[in-house]
């Protein structure tokens, strides 16, 4: 990428390669304690903790791992629970302990638990209370040994934490019964072991960290198995990114987006751990109102988030409300962030809503817009230090800049493969280029764009219609909150486009978004069918699940 002539007009933090240096995550982890100690790492339903804090529950997990359980070096340990202060503990504990994490959304129904659970041979688990029904029903069927039960409020302090515990449990019922053979409770391992130390791991570059399991959109769910030096090469490559933009120890980050999703497991777990920032936890980001109260009291520097997460903040009084000043920027990923948005983001902020890309296969950074103002709306940005990125058509060969094709993604931050698939993990790569799924395109300036979902593209009369052109197009319509589009059959087997609309203004109609189409789009990519809902299917980080649209 670097014998582009544009890259010469780009400052040093686009071009430049990192010197790839540490060996584990542990090895940030414990740099960032020793210099960070007494600053407070992570606030959540207003209590904080220190960096301090956290190394010692840290750990007393450790120690309890390697002196009262079975486990060992390489093995798999299923998290399952939301942005709690004790999931951070709970990932550098196991990974400190050298276990490989298998980060679980606590949403999962039983079935899904069971499929993940198999697949990766978990042998212990540490799970919210709330969701240890659904473990009871799998369990069995699992190599599942050690089961740590935790609590909403095991973090909070005695008095908040067993209000809170039993507002939950008693008064809101969000705690379903449930029969487990020998759990342990997460506090008491805390009590028993805190001041204990276990032993040093030998952990490298090459010692797998995560599975990371897709959201199985195209198929079954697969791990993809991250190593130590996938995730330490994309905290770096981030780093010298953004650089320009931060300092360490001053810095305050809001983490919406759960921890168990690679986009915040990697920038905000990780990077700002590295950084000194203040995390602040939020828990339940869809209490719109409770999300901008913890704003209000957190004068944030940087967000991150999806682009529904964006919209619904932006539709908020309170949000409008707040004192922007100290805010740098805002990273959307996860899928498009719409033009539209970003617009309204940026002015009602002054700060950017900068787009990156990335899978859970890259850890997952592979492109973010540059942070020093240069950056294009629209755009996924340009590849990470270290990074290549090429565009393939069908046959695997390199398409001309300019032209659309599937993304390939050369670097450190690419996965060691599937686990326990090796024909698919050949399948997605080409050479040493992951083959992404995604359609983009590579502009004259030498910024890429996504196109879309390769599986997701319709076929008209012929021709290839886009969801994500068609999303982006009409979302800018005042009257439009949210969007989905995918593609409907007609009888005959030829495809249509459909529209999946939730409604800013009641009043709009059909004909009004049908007109609006027309004068953006060519007419072929004009949806043939609108429908109007109250609200549309997401992931578990807000993502429009087009595949539920119907």
């Amino acid at each position: 990428m670097s014998d582009f002539p544009w890259f010469k007009s780009y400052p040093d933090f686009v071009t430049k390669n990192v010197d790839l240096n540490y060996e584990s995550i542990v090895e940030i982890y414990d740099e960032a304690v020793s210099k960070f100690g007494e600053r407070i790492a992570y606030k959540n339903m207003d209590v904080s903790i220190s960096f301090n804090d956290v190394d010692a529950h840290v750990d007393a997990l450790v120690h309890y791992i390697q002196n009262e359980t079975s486990l060992k070096k390489g093995d798999r340990i299923g998290l399952q629970m939301p942005n709690l202060l004790q999931f951070p503990i709970t990932i550098f504990a196991c990974l400190k302990a050298g276990l490989v994490i298998v980060n679980t959304n606590p949403l999962y129904t039983s079935e899904e638990m069971r499929h993940q659970y198999k697949d990766s041979g978990v042998k212990a688990i540490i799970i919210l209370e709330n969701f240890a029904f659904n473990l009871e029903k799998i369990i069995a069927e699992t190599d599942i040994e050690t089961v740590i039960v935790t609590t909403i409020g095991d973090m909070l302090g005695g008095l908040k934490g067993g209000i809170t515990n039993f507002v939950v449990r008693k008064i809101k019922k969000m705690v379903p019964a449930f029969t487990l053979k020998n759990p342990i409770s997460l506090k008491t391992i805390f009590k028993n072991h805190m001041g204990k130390k276990g032993e040093a791991v030998d952990l490298n570059k090459s010692d797998n960290a995560f599975l990371q399991y897709t959201g199985g959109t195209t198929g079954v769910s697969k791990g993809a198995v991250l190593s130590h030096g996938n995730l330490c090469a994309n905290v770096q490559q981030v780093e010298a990114w953004i650089d320009v933009k931060f300092t360490e120890g001053q810095e305050t980050i809001i983490t919406a987006l759960p921890m168990y999703h690679i986009f915040a497991l990697t920038a905000n777990c990780v990077v700002f751990f590295r950084y000194g920032a203040t995390n602040v936890l939020i828990t339940n980001p869809r209490d719109m109102k409770g999300f901008c109260k913890d704003l209000k009291k957190n004068p944030f520097s940087i967000i991150t988030g999806v682009n529904t997460l964006f919209i619904g903040l932006l539709n908020q009084d309170a949000f409008k409300a707040l004192d922007f000043s100290k805010l740098k920027m805002a990273l959307g990923g996860g899928m498009s962030v719409q033009d539209a948005v970003a617009k309204e983001w940026e002015e009602l902020t002054d700060s950017p809503l900068l787009e990156a890309y990335g899978l859970s296969e890259t850890s997952p950074a592979a492109t973010i817009n540059p942070v020093d103002g240069t950056h294009k709306r629209g755009s996924i940005g340009m590849p990470l230090p270290n990074t290549d990125i090429k565009i393939f058509d069908d046959d695997r060969k390199e398409v001309p800049q300019g032209e659309a094709g599937e993304i390939g993604i050369k670097g450190p931050q690419v996965m060691k493969g599937y686990w326990n698939r090796p024909e698919e993990s050949k399948n997605t790569m080409h050479g040493d280029y992951f083959l992404t799924g995604d359609v983009g395109i590579m502009d004259e300036d030498g910024f890429f764009k996504i196109v879309d979902r390769k599986k997701e593209m319709v076929l008209v009369s012929g021709f290839n219609v886009y969801p994500n052109e068609v999303e982006k197009a009409i979302s800018e319509h005042p009257k439009v909150l949210e969007i989905g589009v995918r593609g409907g059959k007609h009888d005959d087997g030829t495809e249509f486009v459909m529209a999946f609309i939730v409604k800013r203004d009641p009043s709009l109609t059909e004909a009004e978004i049908d007109s609006f189409a027309r004068e953006k789009l060519t007419s072929y990519k004009v949806p043939k069918q609108i429908h109007f809902r109250d609200e549309l299917p997401k992931s578990n980080v807000g993502k429009i699940l087009r595949r539920f649209l119907k």
